[in-house]
């Protein structure tokens, strides 16, 4: 799939490998990867939407998570769907950003929150 999902087994910063084209032959600049977590129902949901239209397997248990990497287009990404208790997610999410040296500004939380009215934030 390219460098991204490699970096790691090799030693290299996982954030800082470049991501190449599909096939392989044009590497691009360096970009970082973004973390998407999925939690409750909802958020694993939208994240396994995201995997399927993707096709970026979530076939590993790694940081309390269930766990894949891939791309969307160009850009690298990891989905994760914490497997904690939904107030203990931190654990997991936060091992995945300080492991993959991700800043906050890549980071998507997907949830759902009932308490808030229908169509406001």
């Amino acid at each position: 799939m390219s460098q991204f999902l490699s970096s790691t087994a090799q030693g290299s910063s996982p954030t800082t490998a470049a991501a190449a084209t599909a096939d392989g032959s044009h590497p691009l600049p360096n970009l970082q990867p973004w973390l998407i977590i999925g939690l409750g129902n909802t958020g694993f949901e939208m994240v396994d939407s995201i995997a399927e239209a993707e096709g970026i397997p979530i076939s590993s248990v790694s940081f309390k998570s269930l766990f894949g990497k891939g791309f969307i287009g160009n850009v690298p990404v990891m989905l994760a769907k914490p497997q904690t208790y939904i107030n203990l997610c931190g654990e997991s999410v936060g091992a995945i950003g300080s492991y993959y040296e991700i800043p906050l500004k890549q980071v998507l939380v997907i949830f759902d929150d009932p308490d808030l009215p229908f169509a406001k934030l």
